[in-house]
């Protein structure tokens, strides 16, 4: 007998109601009494042949404000209510069943029923929520907490993003929001008739952290990040067409156990085996060392149980080189009381043996840093900036991977000014670009190139490069609709004749804004501006 059931509690005093059974409804829509401070959704019985249900809350205007979605492995999910603004009459939790056999019927009225709210009860889950995070603390005693903005609404912002010595989150919305012009406020009017349907969000939600990886010469995923109020994002996978400059939500793409919910990790390509390698990471704490694998031609997942020294990090760098991961630096966890750490350490991961092992390196090697960039370039990973608590770092470390050796690098021109949490990315053979980023007070605007033939630093200056933000993604793909040079190869990203564009997606800056705004600038413009 087929007992599925999908359930909701709404509110601390309410009793689970079952919206979807079998044999029953695909879809089903129900009101959130405005005294509810947490909605729990979950699934009971044999799921068989369903796929997934797809949750989403929307507004008194029936636009999205957060989705989620419940799968054969995930069979629970739950929103909170973290401030006044956030949690509005008229709130509607639409549920859909995708896969199975069931039949389509009209569901029934659900009338909205009024929670008792208990008092002290909130305010011992409220306290407990800021005891919690301060998400990841940094090495020195300085918290790394990232409050994210949905970019449908605008709420209070209580503290910056970036106060000095910490890591906070303000609250920010709609894409490309210059401070002049603050994000309009998403309350709406209360609708006397709500209608019950499914509204997807076309691009994902403002989020730092994410990590986002080209795949191909027009397509990239985006994997994590943290969003509103430090929580994480319940829209966690996207797929990104460069052709028509589009977002798909991907998650429900893929096949088997996903990563869970995390910032701070790396999304590395290999462009021979196909595959994304997921690493590391943190949430609310919590440390990964996990590695989590995306085959982009079957769209499954697998988790690799790796042996040898694994390493337990976040806000590292990794690069890929000859089908081995080199990871660099990063935070990791240290047993209470003592603060975090910073590493030093250079780890190898190797996908065919499914083993860590750490190599010997010679020279003069980076001090120990999170945050930083890390990019390879004929044969040799260059890695700049970085962060140790309460030190940023400006300088630029080589390290040579056929000698396996680190050497300073003695720039020309003027270089960044000491940053962390920055985005860089290829530009050319010779040459990487940096944006952005964080330097201990406030986010930055700034662009930076660096050519490795000279070791020279120049600025670039473009209108589309003027917001402040850190925590974002830049990545170069190849340009729709256009064809490269003689015979180079279409897929080869580092090829100096391949036309290309530079993406920059998300971040947050110091006023209280986050982003989840996509910017397009074709390399070759950035490259004739130096």
């Amino acid at each position: 007998m087929d007992d599925f059931g999908v359930y909701v509690i709404l509110g601390e005093n309410d009793a689970p109601r079952k919206l979807l059974c079998a044999n029953g409804a695909t879809q089903f829509s129900v009101a959130v009494p405005s005294s509810a401070q947490q909605v729990i959704l979950f699934s009971r019985g044999p799921w068989g042949d369903r796929i997934s249900v797809n949750a989403e809350l929307s507004n008194a205007n029936r636009v999205a404000v957060t989705k989620g979605k419940l799968t054969p492995c995930n069979r629970c999910l739950s929103w909170e209510q973290w401030e006044e603004e956030s949690w509005t009459d008229g709130v509607m939790l639409t549920v859909t069943l995708l896969g199975g056999h069931l039949i389509p019927v009209v569901p029934p009225t659900v009338r909205e029923t009024k929670g008792k709210r208990k008092r002290g009860q909130t305010e011992k889950e409220d306290k407990g929520v800021e005891e919690q995070g301060q998400e990841n603390v940094c090495p020195n005693g300085a918290s790394l907490s990232c409050e994210m903005s949905n970019p449908l609404r605008k709420v209070r912002s209580q503290t910056k993003p970036f106060p000095q010595g910490e890591w906070q989150g303000g609250e920010g919305g709609s894409p490309c929001t210059p401070k002049s012009a603050p994000p309009q406020r998403g309350k709406g009017r209360q609708a006397k008739t709500p209608t019950p349907r499914m509204t997807p969000l076309v691009n994902p939600s403002g989020r730092w952290g994410q990590s986002l990886c080209p795949i191909d010469s027009q397509m990239a995923i985006l994997i994590g990040g943290q969003g509103s109020r430090m929580q994480f994002c319940k829209d966690p996978m996207w797929k990104l067409c460069t052709e028509d400059m589009s977002w798909m939500p991907a998650e429900t793409l893929a096949e088997g156990p996903t990563p869970e919910a995390r910032i701070g990790h790396t999304a590395t390509y290999d462009p021979d085996s196909k595959k994304i390698f997921v690493f590391g990471g943190s949430k609310n704490n919590k440390w990964f060392n996990d590695v989590h694998i995306l085959d982009t031609q079957s769209w499954r997942w697998s988790m690799v149980e790796a042996q040898g020294k694994v390493p337990s990090l976040a806000y590292h760098s990794c690069s890929m080189f000859r089908g081995e991961l080199f990871v660099l630096g990063g935070v990791f966890p240290r047993p209470h009381p003592e603060p975090d750490g910073c590493s030093d350490s250079l780890y190898i991961f190797d996908p065919h043996l499914s083993i860590w092992y750490q190599p010997i390196v010679t020279g003069d090697t980076p001090a120990p840093r999170s945050g930083h960039s890390a990019c390879v370039i004929q044969g040799k990973i260059y890695v700049f900036g970085g962060w140790d608590t309460p030190i940023c770092f400006n300088d630029i470390y080589m390290l040579d991977l056929g000698l396996m050796e680190f050497s300073t690098v003695q720039t020309n021109g003027s270089p960044p000014s000491p940053r962390s949490w920055h985005g860089c990315a290829l530009l050319s053979d010779s040459t990487f670009v940096v944006h952005g980023g964080y330097n201990g007070n406030q986010a930055l605007s700034d662009t930076f190139t660096f050519n490795t033939d000279t070791n020279t630093w120049a600025e670039l200056v473009h209108p589309q490069l003027t917001v402040p933000r850190a925590g974002h993604s830049i990545i170069t793909m190849g340009l729709a609709n256009q064809n490269p040079s003689s015979e180079d190869d279409n897929n080869n990203q580092n090829s100096d004749h391949t036309p290309k564009a530079l993406l920059i997606f998300g971040g947050g800056d110091n006023e209280g804004n986050f982003y989840s705004d996509l910017t397009a600038l074709t390399v070759t413009e950035l490259l004739d501006q130096k």
